[in-house]
């Protein structure tokens, strides 16, 4: 008989602590505590979220290994996010990670938070076929990924300035909508009409990316009261007034916001698409989770003739499920890590 190989994960970038099992390349369990203490000032604190980490990752790990039905003498190694995410954040992971390799003699494997993104597109079934292009979206970062193997990655395009999940969250703060305002937009642009209003359209080169312009759009047509996208004092509207347009317009805002921001993205997809000859096209990421950009790939897989993947809305989100899965093919590979591997704030691939 075959023995199995059980991964434990711990994910702790930012500010959700994760602990998942995968046995044979199967997820059984990924359990994630999310950290409502940043609310109150509409973004994540990194010194509550060290805070938090440390009082989540005993609970959240025991409840992963509870869930699973596996106990720490069935775990072959341990894995954790080593890079990029908030330098305190990680080192609570990746130190509770190391003293239980330690502890359990067993192998340490460290793991790039953006290639376990990428890497959620094989938990589940239909996995795509290499080579593939992963469009990977979330707070920190937007990149176009070209995935030649599970280790073979490299970043084609990014954004040259912001994140277009830093723009969904800006602009939902613009709108008065609490923080973590991206769902939010997705959810009322559900009611809204995309094409109500526009807004800026990035003229970048390449399969690059810009999201300033584009926020500072939306600014500008707020304190305007949607008289114009352009800053000039004349046409300032009066915080009243300002105010009333936006609760007037509130879905349609969203909608027109939300357009915008897939619109860019999809035409930077379509582009790296046509340039590499590749048809098999996934998302990831935080913003994977939008219903607005699920729907363009699965509308533009038609038209075009993809194979298109999404990840489960589980694995979307920073999870430990996808530091499992690439752990496990790392494992296979025998690339394992020692315990002096360093946690670092940014990490090129």
């Amino acid at each position: 008989m075959n023995k199995t190989t059980t991964i434990l994960a711990i994910e702790s970038s930012c500010d959700e602590t994760s602990a998942g099992i995968c046995r044979d390349g199967k997820i059984l369990s990924n359990r994630i505590a999310t950290q409502k203490v940043h609310e109150q000032y509409g973004g994540v604190v990194p010194e509550l979220a060290s805070r938090a980490h440390i009082q989540n990752i005993v609970p959240v790990v025991e409840l992963a290994l509870q869930e699973a039905g596996v106990t720490l003498s069935d775990i072959d190694a341990v894995a954790f996010t080593k890079a990029p995410g908030l330098i305190g954040s990680l080192l609570v992971g990746s130190q509770f990670a190391k003293s239980l390799a330690l502890a359990l003699n067993k192998p340490l494997l460290a793991i790039h938070h953006m290639q376990a993104h990428v890497l959620a597109n094989l938990i589940d079934d239909p996995k795509p076929a290499f080579p593939f292009l992963c469009l990977t979206v979330s707070g920190g970062h937007t990149q176009i990924v070209l995935c030649e193997s599970t280790s073979q990655m490299k970043v084609i395009g990014e954004t040259i300035d912001d994140a277009a999940g830093e723009a969904f969250d800006k602009a939902a703060k613009l709108l008065g909508l609490p923080y973590p305002g991206g769902p939010l937009i997705d959810k009322y642009a559900k009611e809204g009409d995309p094409l109500k209003f526009n807004f800026a359209e990035p003229r970048i080169q390449g399969l690059d990316f810009s999201f300033s312009g584009v926020k500072t759009s939306i600014l500008y047509f707020l304190q305007n009261a949607g008289k114009s996208h352009m800053y000039k004092p004349e046409l300032l509207a009066t915080e009243e007034e300002k105010n009333k347009f936006i609760q007037d317009n509130l879905a349609d805002l969203c909608a027109s916001i939300q357009h915008r921001i897939v619109s860019i993205l999809m035409s930077k997809l379509k582009k790296a698409a046509i340039e590499t000859g590749i048809r098999h096209i996934c998302i990831a990421g935080g913003v994977s989770a939008n219903s607005g950009l699920r729907t363009a790939l699965q509308e533009a897989g038609k038209k075009h003739g993809w194979k298109t993947y999404i990840p489960d809305f589980q694995y979307c989100t920073d999870n430990a499920g996808m530091i499992a899965i690439t752990a496990y093919y790392k494992y296979l590979a025998g690339d394992f890590d020692t315990l002096s591997v360093e946690t670092t704030a940014r990490a090129e691939w």
